[in-house]
């Protein structure tokens, strides 16, 4: 509380009220990224009193303690688990949606994962295990060693992934010794967490290499927040230097509903048009699957900007990136092999439509 008080110029009694919610950890290198107060790094980290005024939320938004067989278990897809294995973390971003979970001091053994490895050996469905937290590279390296070599004397486990901040946060924990260690583990990918184009550092970027180099494919989920990442320029620019440091775009979130840190949200169509600022304009290696974590444990469902105009049993009207009407014949029919009937109806309809609209008029070109 003292910390936050002199660091951060802030009120003791709101600095105390923000440490009973959710404490704060900000270590020194994540530290030195914030160039101003109210900066995308500061908004990450800093406890901000609009935090206390946010108590409707839900604290488990995504329903996972309900899809929680065993302890530290989360099973909501079929072929796939999530494997809680520490709560802590290497800072503790004030957007966390498991904010009811980080933070506990209690370690985890391998005794008190026995339940969890339990279930996995006896659910054979399960090929992908996605080791998270907290963050499991908090982890020594040798426990984390041990959580590895026994999912992988579980035959049926194909995949192994690591949900971590660490190559964003505290870079310097990717140590050669921890990726000759991973190497024996294969096939081990990382998904990460860079949210801001100032969080790509000569440390970060030697981070992720290592990981590459090791033969760890390292992926990005980007979570839009309010003014921190909410427009198309800063998402273009993080996703094309992440392509540089060898990190490839996976998935861009909205922020979760989450108790205390839904003033981090946007709107829907924010984060639509900064796809379709991506789409075409940019490589498509740099375009995120943009998803939303569907509230109660719905999962991840996928958005996309209206790029079919009208479909039929005949042809399918499509836009394109520069807002340009294709025409393309639909063979799905067995009985109209030939695509042909009322094309020239449907594409004047929806040259209507679109005028309608305050884009500038498309031009129809066929497919």
């Amino acid at each position: 509380v003292d910390q936050l008080v002199d660091k951060f110029n802030m009120d003791k009694k709101v600095a105390e009220d923000l440490d009973e919610f959710f404490q704060a950890r900000i270590n020194p290198y994540y530290l030195g990224l914030i160039r101003y107060p109210g900066d995308p790094i500061w908004l990450q980290c800093v406890p901000d009193k609009k935090e206390l005024k946010d108590f409707e939320a839900e604290e488990d938004p995504l329903n996972e303690d309900a899809m929680s067989p065993v302890p530290n278990i989360t099973h909501r897809y079929p072929d796939r688990a999530l494997f809680l294995v520490t709560s802590q973390c290497g800072i503790y971003c004030r957007f966390c949606t498991r904010k009811r979970k980080v933070g506990d001091y209690g370690k985890i053994s391998m005794k008190g994962l026995e339940s969890a490895f339990k279930y996995l050996e006896e659910h054979k469905e399960i090929r992908d295990v996605i080791l998270s937290g907290g963050d499991p590279l908090m982890l020594t390296d040798a426990m984390l060693e041990k959580i590895l070599k026994r999912l992988r004397e579980i035959p049926h486990i194909e995949i192994i992934r690591l949900g971590t901040r660490m190559p964003v946060v505290l870079p310097h924990r990717i140590t050669q010794k921890l990726c000759n260690m991973l190497k024996k583990y294969h096939p081990i990918y990382v998904n990460t967490h860079f949210n801001h184009p100032w969080e790509i550092t000569e440390e970060s970027s030697k981070a992720c290499g290592m990981l590459a180099d090791a033969g760890v494919p390292v992926g990005n989920q980007l979570v839009i927040m309010k003014n921190i990442n909410d427009n198309p320029d800063t998402v273009k620019e993080l996703m094309q230097k992440l392509l540089k440091i060898r990190v490839r775009p996976y998935y861009m979130y909205m922020a979760d509903e989450t108790k205390g840190a839904n003033h981090f949200r946007t709107s829907v169509e924010t984060c639509l048009k900064i796809i379709e600022a991506l789409r075409g304009h940019t490589s498509g290696l740099a375009v995120p699957q943009f998803v939303i974590d569907a509230p109660g444990g719905g999962g991840k469902i996928p958005l996309l900007p209206n790029y079919v105009l009208h479909k039929d049993e005949e042809q399918v009207i499509l836009r394109n990136f520069n807002n340009k009407v294709y025409s393309y014949k639909n063979y799905a029919d067995k009985n109209n092999p030939d695509g042909v009937g009322s094309k020239k109806r449907k594409v004047k309809s929806v040259k209507k439509q679109v005028k309608k609209k305050k884009t500038a008029e498309p031009v129809l070109e066929e497919a």
